[in-house]
């Protein structure tokens, strides 16, 4: 890359930063003053008529102040109200000109800026971050064409067909009226009912029931486009194409008992985790892939691949990776930036265009209706963090909050006082043109006959997962079932799923005391694809998080060492004690304590690790606190590590095999299920091995709970 190309791709990356520079305020050394730059002599006490007289109507400062305040809240998002957002950039692996003219698809030296916000569905902004629910994972693409939206789940298919159906599903998981429970939770009547009346959610109702509704971290979780959308090229050519995020990390969750008590633990894992990762340097990655099908091959599948419902198997339809996204940057102000960000699916760029799925319909409109509630009016996108980096020009004037001040008199096209200007720009200047599809038909209230299937991909769902997947999607059906009041509807529940396995069908029945399904046939399908189960994903070390559990005593030279090799390995260790402050080590060595057993829980971390030392080992087998701690992180079929003396500690909390399995092999490591020791310290390299390898496994399914 020559001088002059890198210099324009540095300014082109920090183009949305810089812009944001102008708005961004630096308080520290500064005097107080009102919103009109007055300074302020006394913030301490409103203006009396004498010291215990009534306070003034003539004080400004306080009725500003006070005024601000009452009208600080802004009405929450109906839907994704709870979010966390970064900044980052995105780079195209090679230019995609056969297939779409979009400029930020092209030149691979180019970073484009994006604003990414993760968040979940169902609850309102005040719930917790680990509840069962799909998550959104919507992008903002600030390219030199325009701002474009990439508006996605974590899931790649929807409960609904049409976008008309939106606001009943909506109603149906949101709290119920009477009684406004149960908060950012499924698991009750009207959200069953719905389900049972409406078979068309089956597909979707499996996948959050997976463990792909209760993801590790944002860091770790697919996102998709879920609609069908357009490729147009510069030929004019079209293709239709659905989008995919791909972590970097791999896919991974959390186990229902962890996710539940993280929700009280740490309502705010998920954010704090993406926060801390980006401040520590551990940059999320994800890979942008593409499916694509030529418009001649539209019919050429047994299913319709404009239904919201189905997912493209990346068996029949390969995913091309084609760019990757970095979040390098965490917001300054989080309501400035993450609550004010309004997202659109109809944001989008020449080279990127619309199919006729009905759900995608509805959703540009639904979009901008929703932005003008909720940001006070039509002129949101002149927010610092909703302003494209390329300059926007039209006749749309005046309304709430308007910022840009437009000279001259002329507020209309055509015109000729000002030349006509601004004048619309042709296809050969970057004039957005629709894709011209010919449409043939009547206007009808109908529904497709290509989206009746409502249960073969629910079927390939469900054939895709591993046994363990399987029956987590079991217990997710018993527990949110377990809560449903009515017996009718449980018993609805069961006989539709019937339809997609006969065996899921029969535990979810005895689950929950309903009958089970008499002669269910289910689907009839019996193909799978392994690309949907998490058990074939990515599995590496990196930005892991491992509990280290150590006292006054502990062995030196030891934690010293597979510290050092967990950070090698891009792991991160904070030092678990019973108090804050400094522990001293057998050799009179200090370490910082990190946490302390109430402030901390295992829940918080990915493996745990014993410290040898006896002294250390016989004070942690004194606290009930570190015994809960080892014992839940196995339940939760995390990594555990202890050298030397530790395993006595893993043998007091019942750590299963810990005694036998030493004297039986007489190896100097030992690895079993995710549980690994050393009887002395002398051999710590292969210790170190093996515990980062499995730490990279994640969770460890073969332990007999």
């Amino acid at each position: 890359m020559d001088k002059k190309q890198e210099q324009k791709t540095i300014g082109y990356e920090q183009s949305k930063q810089k812009q944001l520079d102008d708005f961004r305020v630096d308080d520290s050394g500064q005097k107080l003053t009102t919103n009109q730059g007055l300074r302020v002599s006394d913030d301490e006490h409103s203006l009396k008529a004498g010291e215990r007289g009534p306070t003034i109507m003539e004080d400004f400062h306080f009725r500003e102040k006070m005024t601000h305040f009452d009208h600080e809240r802004i009405p929450e998002r109906v839907v994704h109200a709870r979010g966390y957002a970064a900044h980052g950039y995105f780079q195209v692996y090679e230019p995609m000109k056969e297939y779409t003219k979009a400029k930020f698809l092209q030149d691979p030296s180019v970073k484009t800026p994006v604003f990414v916000r993760f968040s979940t569905v169902a609850g309102s902004r005040g719930s917790g971050d680990t509840v069962r629910d799909a998550r959104g994972f919507a992008t903002k693409f600030y390219t030199e064409e325009g701002n474009y939206d990439l508006v996605g789940n974590n899931i790649p298919v929807f409960f609904i067909q049409d976008a008309i159906k939106f606001p009943d599903l909506v109603h149906s998981f949101k709290p119920e009226p009477h009684n406004e429970m149960p908060q950012a939770s499924t698991a009750h009547d009207t959200f069953w009912d719905f389900v049972a009346n409406n078979t068309e959610s089956a597909h979707m109702i499996m996948w959050a029931m997976s463990d792909r509704a209760i993801p590790r971290s944002y860091r770790m979780m697919e996102g998709f486009g879920v609609h069908t959308f357009r490729f147009v090229n510069e030929e004019g050519k079209a293709r239709f194409v659905k989008f995919h995020w791909k972590p970097v990390l791999g896919v991974h969750s959390l186990v229902w008992d962890e996710a539940q008590k993280l929700a009280g633990k740490d309502p705010d894992f998920h954010r704090r985790d993406l926060w801390e990762a980006i401040e520590m340097g551990n940059y999320p990655e994800f890979e942008l892939g593409v499916q694509m099908i030529e418009e001649e091959d539209e019919f050429n599948f047994n299913f319709d691949i404009l239904d919201p419902t189905k997912i493209w198997p990346e068996e029949m339809v390969p995913v091309q990776i084609i760019g990757k996204m970095t979040l390098n940057r965490n917001v300054d102000n989080v309501f400035a930036e993450t609550e004010q960000v309004a997202f659109h699916p109809g944001h989008v760029v020449p080279g990127i265009d619309f199919s006729n799925d009905p759900l995608l319909q509805g959703r540009l409109f639904s979009y901008t209706d929703t932005q003008l509630t909720r940001l006070g009016g039509p002129n949101f996108h002149e927010i610092p963090i909703n302003r494209p980096v390329c300059p926007f020009h039209n006749h749309q004037r005046d309304g709430m909050h308007r910022m840009t001040i437009n000279r001259g008199p002329v507020a209309y096209h055509k015109n000729s006082l000002q030349g006509n200007d601004p004048s619309p720009a042709s296809a050969e200047e970057g004039g957005y043109v629709h894709y011209q599809e010919k449409i043939d038909g009547r206007k009808v209230r109908r529904r497709s006959e290509s989206f009746k299937d409502h249960y073969s991909q629910a079927t390939l769902f469900w054939n895709s997962m591993s046994e363990v997947e399987q029956q987590h999607i079991i217990k997710a059906f018993r527990f949110e079932l377990g809560k449903v009041k009515s017996k009718d509807i449980q018993q609805q529940v069961v006989d539709m799923f019937s339809n997609v396995d006969q065996y899921l069908a029969e535990q979810i029945a005895v689950g929950i005391g309903a009958k089970p399904p008499v002669n269910a046939k289910g689907s009839g399908v019996t193909l799978s694809s392994p690309a949907l189960s998490q058990e074939n994903t990515i599995k590496v070390p990196d930005t892991r998080k491992v509990a280290v559990l150590a006292e006054n005593g502990f062995n030196d030279s030891e934690v010293n060492e597979v510290i050092d090799a967990l950070k090698k390995a891009g792991v991160t260790a904070e030092i678990i004690s019973s108090h804050l402050g400094m522990i001293t080590s057998a050799d009179g060595e200090q370490l910082e304590v990190t946490h302390t057993f109430l402030t901390s829980d295992s829940v918080l971390f990915d493996a745990v690790y014993v410290a040898g030392g006896q002294q250390s080992v016989d004070q942690l087998k004194g606290q009930k606190e570190a015994m809960n701690f080892i014992g839940e992180a196995f339940s939760h079929y995390k990594a555990i590590g202890a050298v030397g003396e530790g395993r006595e500690l893993l043998a007091a909390a019942n750590i299963p095999g810990i005694e036998t399995a030493a004297q039986v092999t007489g190896k100097e490591v030992y690895s079993t299920s995710g549980v690994v020791f050393s009887r002395d310290a002398e051999n710590m390299d292969a210790f170190n091995e093996a515990f980062i390898d499995a730490i990279a496994g994640h969770r460890h399914w073969m332990r007999k709970m």
